[in-house]
């Protein structure tokens, strides 16, 4: 069984002035907010035990998910109303909850980023490999992650202003979306910091536990960030249907 993480805990601050009196995990596209999406696409693909971290609006997110039944999900609330702890530290604090399976993988994505993953087809590839698995894709942006033999995490460049940490090898854009396996999981858990972000993690931890790129067939995304580019947002959910 994989459970499943959505973080939503973020300000949203991009989506203003939307964000002014809701979180960004309930803003609406095609009639759905951003939170159903990820969970409908979630269910769909036949997980319905998931968390889901708060800090901006906390009560919206949880009673929406009251109302509508944690649309048939079985969703547990991560509360970070006191401070916002990354994608790292939230991860962490989800997974040293009483309720979580340690030793059960963990599918974790980004509650603002739409696309058309088959979700079924990555769960394989992981449990053909056992290897955790980070959905890249080949799209332009500033900041990659480097991949080299087995395709396995080596590095991470930004090339805006030349930074690079790690090997040289083949660059790919990350898409927020990952399945960690319980021996990364657990290294997460020890590590000391309350606040952090993944990728740092990740790029600590690469030589000692492999990381695996997977690259989705005919992949389409997006990452619903920005106020001007909501009706954008809106064709593309809904050519997501």
């Amino acid at each position: 069984m994989i459970h499943a993480v959505i973080f939503a805990a973020g300000l949203g601050t991009r989506l203003k002035p939307l964000t002014d009196t809701m979180p960004k995990a309930l803003v609406p596209l095609a009639g759905k907010p951003l939170l159903q999406w990820q969970v409908e696409k979630l269910r769909d693909a036949g997980i319905t035990d998931i968390t889901v971290n708060v800090h901006h609006f906390p009560d919206q997110i949880i009673d929406t998910i009251r109302v509508h039944k944690g649309w048939g999900c079985n969703i547990r609330i991560s509360d970070e109303r006191d401070m916002l702890l990354d994608t790292g530290g939230g991860l962490k604090k989800m997974y040293n909850a009483p309720f979580t399976m340690h030793d059960e993988p963990v599918l974790a994505c980004n509650v603002d980023v739409l696309s058309n993953i088959d979700i079924k087809a990555l769960i394989a590839q992981y449990e053909k490999t056992g290897i955790s698995q980070l959905v890249v894709s080949e799209r332009q942006t500033q900041r990659y992650l480097i991949f080299g033999e087995k395709d396995f995490l080596c590095g991470w460049t930004n090339i805006a202003t030349g930074e690079k940490k790690g090997k040289d090898g083949m660059h790919l854009a990350f898409s927020g979306m990952q399945i960690l396996s319980p021996d990364v999981l657990a290294r997460l858990a020890q590590r000391e910091e309350d606040k952090f972000s993944l990728i740092p993690f990740y790029l600590d931890i690469m030589q000692e536990i492999p990381l695996q790129a997977y690259v989705p067939s005919d992949y389409r995304m997006m990452d619903v960030g920005k106020i001007d580019q909501i009706s954008e947002a809106e064709a593309f959910a809904e050519s997501l249907q």
